[in-house]
């Protein structure tokens, strides 16, 4: 029975791990998308009134967190994102029909 027990709470802490991994990632992105949707409306109003901030520069940093997004995505989906987890099996399955 402890056996079992442990079993249960290893599972829980990965599976709780994961959960958070997930919750940081999806925080990272709303945070990503509110910065960045002000920045660009702080860019384009206020583009008449002052010209502190050049377009590039707004572009900069949208396309530099961007990258770390993306390796945040990377970390927490892996190659699920590209290949999805059956994506191996419908491959071999698909030459070996071609095969046929």
């Amino acid at each position: 029975m402890e056996v079992k027990e442990q079993y249960d709470r290893t599972a829980y802490e990965r599976a709780k791990k994961r959960v958070d991994e997930l919750k940081g990632f999806y925080w990272h992105l709303a945070i990503y998308i509110i910065f960045n949707s002000f920045n660009f409306l702080n860019y384009f109003v206020g583009k008449e009134a002052s010209d502190h901030m050049e377009l590039w520069i707004v572009l900069l940093i949208c396309f530099a967190w961007g990258v770390g997004l993306a390796l945040h995505a990377w970390h927490v989906f892996g190659m699920h994102i590209v290949f999805g987890a059956d994506w191996e099996a419908r491959k071999i399955k698909e030459f070996m029909d071609e095969d046929a």
